[in-house]
Formats: C-alpha cells, structure tokens, sequence
C-alpha cells in the first residue's frame, strides 16, 4: 500500500469524527450536555461499564477455544489485555487493533501471527453473523414501522422500482463477480469465502458449543449494556426494546465509521431514537455518555494492560 493510501486510511476517519463532533457539539449546548451528565443515575452507567468489562472478558475467554485446535494454551491474562490493547490502538489506527492483538500473542505466547490473526478473523466472521441476526430480528419485529417509516417517507411507486433496481443490481454484482477476474472481484470472492470458512470452521472446533455460547452471550451483553445505561436518564426510561435494537444497530456501524465510534456514537443515537419519538437533547447526551464511558475504561483498560504485559509475562517466566 502506497504511503498516500495509508495517511488516507488513518486521517479520512479522523477528520469525520472531528467534523461529527463539531456538528454534535453544535446541536446541543455544552452545559445543557455537562448538566444531563450531573444528573445521570450513575449507578446504571456504572452497571453498563461493568457490563462491557465482562463481555470482553468473554471475548477474551472464546479466543482460548480457537488456539487450542493449533496446539497451544495461551494464558487467559493475556488474551484479556490483548483484548484490550486492540480496541485502545483501534482509536489511533483503524482496524490496526487485530494486527496488534495478533502479534501481542504472538511476543507473550509463541502463537505465530498468521496463525493468531487468523483466528482473530475467524472471530470477527462470528461476530459479523451475529450483527446481521440482530438486523434480522429488528427486521422481522419491527417490519411494519420500518415499512410504514418508508412509505411515509417515500412514494410507493418509488419504493416498488427501488427494490426491483436493488433485486437487478444485486443480481448482476453477483454475476459480474462470479465471472470478473479483477482485482474488485476477486477481493470480494475472497471475503465472502473467508466468510462462509470462517463460519464452517466453528463447528469443526473441539469445543463448539461452548464458543457459540460465549458468542450469544458476548452480544446479549452488548445489547444489556446499551439498554441499561439509557436507565441513567430519566427521559429514556420509557424507551421502547425497538428503538433500543435500531439505536444499538445504527451505534455499531458507526464505530466503524470513525476511529473508536468518535463523534458518530451520538449522532447513530440520535437518528434510531428520533424515530420512536424519543427527544433529540437527552438522545444525544445518553450517546455521549455511553460513548464517553466505555472509552474511558478502554483507554483506562487498554493502557494498562499495555504496560502490565511485559511485567506480568517476565514474573511468569522467572516462576
């Protein structure tokens, strides 16, 4: 990848989230914010940040069934601030987490990295499946307000002709990469094949189910965490389990979208809340807060465990 290409890749990601955070900023006062964060319950948020401790700890833990197939015992101590280390470092490089995450096992475990980061893969293809679940149950229990959003908002007729474009365009894409040998085609052949491998290869593992449960548990607590600390507001305890999933959907894609969720956090909050009729202020400063509180911890967490690793792996070793 050429020098341009990488500056591209870390600052476009960046600048969207300054420019999301300005615009957030924009839309509610600062000390309108600074008082909806005096007045939070804070033992909910307190709760939610206990609860995403544990489901990373649970991501740790699944990660010990994918590396013992390969020969190894990695130690839980370290899988867990490794864990951590990758989503601190994902804040400065996007997606340079796993790399890092790889090549700590591979320093403190004697994993080899190909082998390390392809099982971080494999896991990321788990989670993957697990989000589009959770569009599908959004789908499935919220058909008729997605269908009656959209019919409101757009003509039918247009409606009708847009689905067909997408039937024909997903039809010929599939076509076109089926038969293409370029590079596009070729990548996207390549994902979707690490896709379906990745999925297959889960129930290959010595101990599949108990992987598959920590995956449903891993985002039954994502889901927890996300609907407890809307608690912490008193203007979101009537907040409905529909807009709670949207919101948590719209907040997971936009962690992708900036470095670490930076300044597209609020903004997913308040899009999925404003549908159910939620209020636009207390939304976005529940988004602050859920986004602020668990990057604390992470870069609480995460710089620790960065600094812990090499004195916890050196008195192991002396041991």
């Amino acid at each position: 990848m050429s020098k341009s290409k990488t500056i591209l890749k870390v600052a476009l990601p960046l600048l969207l989230g300054v420019a999301l955070v300005w615009y957030s900023l924009s839309q509610i006062s600062l000390p309108k914010l600074v008082q909806y964060f005096k007045d939070a319950d804070y033992f909910y948020i307190v709760l939610g940040v206990m609860l995403g401790i544990l489901s990373h700890a649970s991501r740790a833990y699944r990660w010990l069934f994918m590396a013992e197939p390969l020969g190894y015992k990695p130690k839980f101590a370290n899988s867990f601030m490794a864990v951590y280390s990758a989503y601190l470092i994902n804040f400065t490089i996007p997606r340079a987490g796993e790399i890092a995450r790889a090549s700590i096992l591979t320093n403190y475990e004697d994993i080899p990295f190909d082998k390390g980061f392809g099982t971080i893969v494999a896991e990321r293809v788990a989670d993957t499946i697990m989000l589009l679940l959770i569009i599908a149950l959004a789908l499935f229990l919220e058909f008729e307000f997605i269908y009656s959003y959209f019919v409101d908002k757009f003509n039918p007729i247009t409606l009708i002709f847009g689905a067909i474009a997408l039937v024909v365009l997903a039809v010929a894409l599939y076509l076109f990469v089926k038969r293409s040998t370029t590079q596009f085609a070729l990548k996207v052949k390549s994902f979707l094949s690490g896709l379906l491998e990745g999925a297959l290869s889960i129930f290959r593992m010595k101990k599949k189910w108990a992987f598959i449960f920590h995956t449903l548990f891993i985002w039954v607590i994502y889901l927890s965490m996300f609907y407890v600390t809307t608690l912490a507001l008193p203007e979101l305890n009537d907040i409905s389990f529909a807009a709670v999933l949207i919101g948590f959907i719209l907040a997971s894609f936009s962690i992708a979208a900036t470095n670490g969720g930076i300044g597209s956090f609020p903004e997913a909050v308040v899009i999925a809340f404003v549908l159910f009729n939620m209020l636009e202020d207390p939304s976005r400063a529940f988004g602050w807060i859920m986004w602020s509180t668990q990057t604390l911890i992470i870069i609480i967490l995460g710089g620790l465990s960065l600094i812990y690793l090499p004195i916890y792996n050196r008195k192991k070793t002396r041991i």
